[in-house]
């Protein structure tokens, strides 16, 4: 038991390690903290990091980008908006455009619906209305 222990504990480094590099030291901490607190989500949060960032985003197949892309529509084709509202964020992290992601939202209207679509577009407003998250120089949605 203690083998698959350590190997969890680790996973969920390995995972936080990746965090940290899409999301920044400071809300990678945070995470650690919820992990290590044995709240209510910290269950959750660890699998999170273990799997999701550790095994998932660490595979070296395709880039940032491109799995924030991929990510990004998901999450518009699965009606997710708050989640949807962090991987805009970190997309523009990782280096997409606004633009980039409007034309993620446009494909997915053929595919999603127009309604997924237009539920995805106002969640793009909402995020580039927020100073922290809006990248510099680049045009704003009307």
């Amino acid at each position: 038991m203690t083998d698959e222990l350590d190997s969890t504990r680790q996973g969920v480094l390995d995972g936080l390690a990746v965090y940290a590099g899409l999301r920044g030291t400071e809300r990678a901490e945070a995470m650690r903290r919820t992990v290590e607190s044995g709240d209510v989500g910290s269950t959750m949060t660890a699998m999170s990091m273990e799997f999701v960032f550790g095994q998932v985003w660490s595979r070296g197949v395709l880039g940032a980008k491109q799995r924030s892309l991929v990510t990004i529509a998901i999450l518009i084709a699965l009606r997710q908006t708050e989640e949807l509202k962090n991987h805009i964020r970190l997309g523009l992290t990782n280096g997409l455009t606004v633009r980039q992601i409007e034309e993620v939202t446009i494909q997915a209207a053929a595919y999603a619906g127009f309604p997924a679509a237009h539920t995805a577009s106002n969640a793009i407003h909402e995020v580039l209305q927020d100073p922290f998250s809006a990248p510099p120089g680049e045009p704003q949605l009307r």
